[in-house]
C-alpha cells in the first residue's frame, strides 16, 4: 500500500495502492500510521510520491457508494486526519507527483509544503463539486492556502483538471521537470528544507498555517459535521453512482 525508503534522512513515502491510488478507509488509516511514526523519528523530512503515471485519483468512489452511509460516517473523519497529518507534519514533506493528482489527490499533493510535478500528460485538480458534493472543511481550506487568489473560485467551482503548467499557474505546482529527474529533485528540495534547525522550520510552518488553524477552530467541526450529513445522503449515493458511471464507465 505504502512503500518506505529512506536517502540521507529523507523518507520517500510511494504510493502503491491499486491502480490509482485511491483513498479509502484502509489508505487513509496507512497513511496516518505512517505519519504518526514519522513526527518523532529520526527523519528530517518526508517526500511523497505515487506509482506509474498516477499519484493518486482520490476518494475511492465505488467503495464510498457501495459502503453507504455507515461506512462514510468512518471515512471521511479518516480523511480528515490524514489531511491533517500531513499538512500539519512538523518535518518538511515534498510531493513529487508522478502523474495524475485528481480531488482528494490534488488536495494531499497541496498538504505538501513544496509540490514538483513530472512533465508530461498528467492532471491536476479538484473536481469535488463535479460529483455533487461538499469539501471537508480542511481539504478547503488546504486549497484555499495554496491556490492564487484570482484562480480560486474557478478551480472549486468549475472542477476543471490541469496539465502541470496550468497547475503551477494556479500555484499548485513549484516546479515542472522532467519525469526521469523527478525524484532525485524532489528529495534535493527536501535535502534544502533540513538546512533550517527543525524547531526553526516546525514554528515557521505553523506560522504560516494560523490562517487555516484559526478558521478550522472557528468553523471546522460545523462544517464537517454539515459536510458528512451530506456525503451520507441517500441522493449523494445516487450522484456517486451516475459520476462513476459517467466518467470512469464502471458501475
Amino acid at each position: 500500500m505504502i512503500e518506505k525508503s529512506e536517502k540521507g534522512g529523507i523518507v520517500v513515502l510511494k504510493l502503491a495502492y491499486g491502480k490509482a491510488n485511491t483513498m479509502d478507509l484502509e489508505f487513509c488509516q496507512a497513511m496516518i500510521d505512517e505519519f504518526t511514526v514519522l513526527r518523532s523519528s529520526t527523519a528530517k523530512a518526508v517526500v511523497l510520491t505515487g506509482q506509474g503515471s498516477i499519484f493518486s485519483a482520490g476518494v475511492e468512489l465505488v467503495r464510498t457508494s457501495d459502503g453507504g452511509p455507515g461506512y462514510v460516517r468512518k471515512f471521511l473523519p479518516a480523511l480528515n486526519t490524514m489531511f491533517d497529518a500531513v499538512f500539519h507534519f512538523p518535518k518538511p514533506v515534498v510531493a513529487a507527483l508522478n502523474g495524475h493528482a485528481i480531488a482528494g489527490g490534488c488536495v494531499l499533493a497541496c498538504c505538501a509544503d513544496r509540490r514538483l510535478m513530472a512533465q508530461g500528460n498528467g492532471r491536476i485538480g479538484v473536481t469535488e463539486l463535479l460529483v455533487g458534493l461538499p469539501f471537508p472543511a480542511l481539504a478547503f481550506e488546504v486549497m484555499r492556502s495554496v491556490t492564487l487568489s484570482r484562480y480560486f473560485s474557478q478551480a472549486i467551482y468549475a472542477g476543471e483538471t490541469y496539465l502541470p503548467d496550468g497547475g503551477a499557474e494556479r500555484g499548485w505546482i513549484d516546479e515542472v521537470i522532467s519525469a526521469a529527474d523527478l525524484l532525485d529533485r524532489a528529495i534535493g528540495v527536501a535535502q534544502n528544507l533540513t538546512a533550517l534547525p527543525a524547531t526553526t522550520f516546525a514554528m515557521t510552518k505553523r506560522q504560516m498555517h494560523l490562517p487555516v488553524i484559526e478558521r478550522m477552530q472557528r468553523e471546522g467541526d460545523k462544517i464537517d459535521a454539515a459536510a458528512i450529513e451530506i456525503w451520507a445522503a441517500p441522493e449523494a449515493t445516487a450522484r456517486i453512482q451516475d459520476y462513476v458511471e459517467r466518467t470512469l464507465k464502471k458501475r
